[in-house]
């Protein structure tokens, strides 16, 4: 008669852990395998050499754009959550120093206002190169993002002054990149936002 309760016990305990297994999975996530390294994430798959030779020949061809987006993408999503977070400093090698000044200074300036800021990024509905151009050694692509996001901005008391938590917003965004081809660094820097 002991033994049937001992069975039960350890049956219950399996059945708690696993329950609580279950939760935090479904809190936490779980990693597939497929999450991108942000450093690694943006630059071409393609050599530096190459990236010289398609860019100084300024044959951007469709490859390289296909390439290109799936990077800017990344970044973009990126972006978008860190600055929203108010935390920098995963994105800074990604950010070209005026636009990073502009970020800090914006970030600066919630947190001197006691704003929160909560953003839910779901998603981009599309990216599309609009204009790539070669300046001397410079190369720049501008990119129209249409994106799906939830936010709002709540002041120190958590009141909701704009946004709203419930509520996807479609959000349009043209960023221009820049990449110097001389250098050895396989990053764009994010320039311009619009």
């Amino acid at each position: 008669m002991n033994y049937s309760f001992e069975y039960i016990d350890i049956i219950l305990l399996a059945m708690i852990a696993g329950f609580i297994f279950l939760r935090l999975r479904g809190i936490l996530g779980k990693r597939t395998g497929h999450e991108e390294d942000i450093s690694t994430s943006f630059p071409h798959d393609f050599p530096p050499e190459e990236i010289k030779k398609k860019l100084d020949e300024n044959n951007f061809d469709e490859k390289a754009k296909n390439d290109f987006l799936k990077g800017a993408k990344i970044a973009y999503e990126n972006i978008i959550t860190s600055f929203s977070s108010g935390n920098l400093k995963e994105v800074k090698s990604l950010l070209d120093k005026k636009v990073l000044g502009q970020f800090e200074e914006a970030l600066q300036n919630r947190k001197e206002k006691g704003i929160i800021s909560e953003t839910t990024f779901i998603g981009i509905n599309s990216a599309n190169i609009k204009k790539y151009e070669k300046l001397n050694n410079m190369f720049e692509v501008t990119v129209d993002f249409v994106s799906e996001i939830i936010s709002c901005a709540k002041d120190k008391n958590k009141k909701i002054i704009s946004g709203s938590p419930d509520k996807i917003k479609k959000v349009y965004d043209t960023w221009k990149f820049s990449k110097d081809i001389r250098s050895s660094n396989p990053n764009w820097l994010l320039v311009e936002t619009n």
